[in-house]
């Protein structure tokens, strides 16, 4: 069951990111950025300002990850997500009918916050679909798998969009169709994938949160959202080893997550790059290079907890930044290529820490919660930081110094880095600290709740 359940998602995942490729941050960035330059009725200001948005919109929409979580409890998860799969493809064909001008842009930008708020929905939940099917010791080598191989059809299809836009500025008419069938495509695929017991995964969420659904009445869709976050917050409340976890998260985010928006603005503004050029600076180069790095770091999660992880990855973000930081000093379009591989080093690793790292804290029936948090709380930086990057951007720029953004984007993630090694020595001296309580009598219990140990003790290094 597992080989035909790993074979059937291998397929679809090949097909899915061919459709979610259409929408990437990176390549919407540059495709707004270029198409609606110079036209009437935009400001430059507002236009950058619809680039940080499309930049953030696949965190900002993160923010809904706990309605997700909340909707999917007792559901068939399968058919859940294979559900919101076709909403995302309608919304990525619907990008097709903007036209170019005001309007446009403004329904270009809902709509890719709406397919994000959709396949929001697939990556909170999948998490669970994975836990269940795949032994824990495999997770991370068969998630590397999936993730090498939606990094090469996404890059794919930044490629496609790329040079596409390049011979016609229309042909996302045409191009955004095709990439939306070809996502149909692997949602039938998906469709047939099976989870291992699905019944008793089922009842367990039921016993632990109930089952929610949607009402006509927006005050009762309210009271559900508020109750959903509330439930989030308390899992922060409750897990003081997760929410030292999801600090350091918030900060080596926030400086990923600053970058690409200022990229995009700078690659078109100081280097004229087509839209080629650009989206293979944040898209295409970024991905290509992932399957290459995917196997090492693989390895080290399937034997590491993720707080040792994150101490040794972090690194990778804080090197790519800083080349970044030098290619804008050297307003050097080639050096941007060689930033946007090392980052791809770094999305290597986060690509399966991302749907993985949870679950060294979580219990089962808590997986899509604990996700939920984490992706939640994505969103609200995804909500802030290429907002804040733009402002400083335009500031700097003003005063000739554009590139000092990049300096800030290195220093944040710097601290994020900084910040998980520390805690992971403390984790690492309060597990020996236990052993040692637990060898002179006192239960392992009685010295420390049983939520740490387990997030301290991880896979057993």
């Amino acid at each position: 069951m597992q080989r035909a359940t790993y074979a059937r998602e291998l397929v679809s995942w090949a097909f899915l990111p061919i459709m979610l490729g259409a929408i990437e941050g990176g390549t919407m960035s540059v495709l707004v950025k270029k198409a609606w330059s110079g036209v009437g009725g935009i400001d430059p200001a507002a236009l950058d300002l619809a680039v940080a948005f499309v930049s953030a919109a696949p965190n900002f929409a993160n923010l809904t990850s706990f309605i997700w979580a909340r909707l999917s409890q007792g559901r068939d998860k399968v058919r859940f997500i294979s559900g919101i799969q076709v909403a995302t493809c309608a919304c990525v064909a619907l990008v097709a009918a903007m036209p170019v001008n005001a309007w446009g842009l403004a329904g270009t930008c809902l709509l890719v916050l709406a397919a994000r708020t959709t396949w929001t929905g697939v990556i909170t939940v999948r998490a669970a679909i994975w836990r269940q099917n795949y032994p824990k010791d495999n997770r991370a080598s068969i998630a590397g798998k999936m993730a090498t191989v939606q990094s090469l059809m996404l890059a794919a299809a930044g490629w496609v969009v790329g040079a596409s836009m390049d011979l016609s500025p229309w042909s996302f008419h045409v191009v955004f169709p095709v990439l939306a069938a070809i996502g149909l495509y692997g949602n039938s695929v998906f469709r047939g994938v099976k989870l291992r017991g699905a019944g008793r995964l089922a009842r367990s969420e039921v016993a632990e949160g109930g089952r929610t659904r949607l009402s006509p009445n927006p005050a009762r869709n309210a009271a559900i959202a508020a109750d959903a976050l509330r439930t989030n917050w308390r899992v922060l409340v409750d897990d003081a080893e997760y929410r030292r976890f999801m600090t350091w998260m918030f900060v080596l985010g926030l400086g990923n997550l600053m970058i690409g928006a200022p990229q995009a603005i700078f690659l078109e503004d100081r280097l004229q790059a087509t839209y080629l050029e650009g989206i293979l600076a944040t898209t295409v180069i970024p991905l290509l290079v992932m399957p290459v790095a995917i196997p090492m770091w693989a390895r080290l999660l399937d034997r590491s907890h993720i707080v040792r992880f994150r101490a040794v990855h972090g690194w990778s973000f804080v090197a790519a930044t800083g080349m970044m930081w030098v290619a804008a000093e050297a307003s050097q379009l080639w050096l941007f290529y060689v930033a946007g591989a090392m980052m791809g080093v770094g999305f290597a690793g986060g690509s399966i820490a991302w749907n993985l790292g949870h679950q060294d804290f979580a219990p089962p029936e808590r997986d899509a919660l604990y996700m939920s948090v984490h992706v939640t709380l994505n969103g609200i930086r995804g909500a802030i930081a290429p907002f804040l990057a733009v402002g400083l951007y335009a500031w700097l720029a003003v005063r000739g110094a554009e590139p000092l953004t990049f300096a800030v984007c290195f220093a944040v993630n710097a601290a994020g880095a900084a910040g998980f090694v520390w805690q992971w020595r403390a984790l690492r001296g309060r597990v020996a600290g236990v052993h040692r309580t637990a060898k002179k009598g006192a239960s392992i219990d009685e010295a420390e709740p049983l939520g740490q140990i387990r997030a301290s003790a991880g896979r057993g290094d």
